[in-house]
């Protein structure tokens, strides 16, 4: 390269390589502070399109996860009440059993059917009055597992990923039954009567069961939901940190390269301002 007054190449050079190493340092400084890798678009592109879609699934499944956890709350606060149901039920057939047996009189049978009766009462007032978060769970108008179709609950991050619990027959056959130990002629105050009644309650405590049954299986289809949920959060949100987080080992290593070669190129910079003085030193 010709030696020049007008053109200092070298100092060209110099300053270009100076800017992109300034460059780059400041980039190193940036995502030393941040502790992101990508910082805006331009640091990359494709890559911060990729970790914004694998946000969007993972705070789904996060979301997915809670919906999860208070779809088991709330089908466990149902069958907690229909397991009080049944010991309800249990006393009652003890009751009409007793009141079947013929060496009872008038009396005794009065006095029996009088706690049938209040027994038979709370069974209605369970099933009314069960609620969670405000909402009735088992009554026969405005419950929300006795609505046709059931309870969707959304347990996936896409509109795909729902769980549907449909207890709706087996809670219409509940209702109907705690109907009718309220009615006036459900009494055990004959042996007649006591008789019916434990058929009706032999057939009533299967019906809780299976109700029960429904609940339990969705309760654990749930938890292994909510597992399943949690491993495939995890992953996403490794990958993404692979895309997103800053390396420091890797980082801070680069911020020690740039900050000598800028020391280095600073002083390159200098230099290079001799070359004009050594075209005029050869007029001499």
């Amino acid at each position: 390269m010709a030696i020049s007054l007008h053109t200092n190449y070298a100092n060209l050079v110099t300053q270009n390589t100076l800017n992109s190493t300034n460059n780059a340092l400041s980039t190193s400084m940036e995502r030393l502070s941040t502790g992101y890798r990508v910082n805006s678009a331009a640091d990359d592109a494709a890559g911060l399109q990729i970790a914004n879609r694998l946000e969007l699934q993972s705070r789904g499944m996060s979301v997915a996860s809670r919906n999860s956890q208070d779809a088991i709350s709330m089908m466990q606060t149902a069958e907690s009440s229909m397991d009080e149901m049944t010991n309800i039920a249990y006393r009652m057939n003890d009751l009409a059993t007793q009141a079947a047996n013929g060496s009872n009189t008038a009396e005794d049978r009065k006095a029996l059917d009088a706690e049938f009766t209040a027994l038979a009462s709370q069974l209605s007032e369970i099933t009314e009055n069960t609620n969670f978060g405000g909402q009735k769970l088992l009554a026969a108008t405005g419950g929300v597992f006795a609505a046709t179709g059931g309870v969707t609950f959304q347990t996936g991050s896409t509109t795909a990923e729902t769980t549907v619990v449909d207890v709706t027959t087996g809670l219409s056959a509940l209702n109907t039954a705690v109907g009718n130990f309220t009615a006036s002629g459900a009494t055990i105050s004959t042996a007649a009567g006591a008789t019916a009644q434990m058929t009706a309650l032999e057939t009533f405590i299967n019906t809780v069961g299976e109700s029960r049954a429904a609940f339990g299986a969705q309760i654990n289809n749930l938890e292994h939901n909510i597992n399943n949920l949690a491993n495939m959060t995890e992953n996403l949100e490794a990958s993404k940190g692979r895309i997103m987080d800053t390396d420091f080992a890797s980082e801070s290593g680069n911020m020690s390269k740039n900050q000598m070669l800028m020391q280095s190129g600073a002083q390159m910079l200098s230099a290079t301002k001799t070359i004009p003085q050594l075209a005029m030193s050869m007029l001499g």
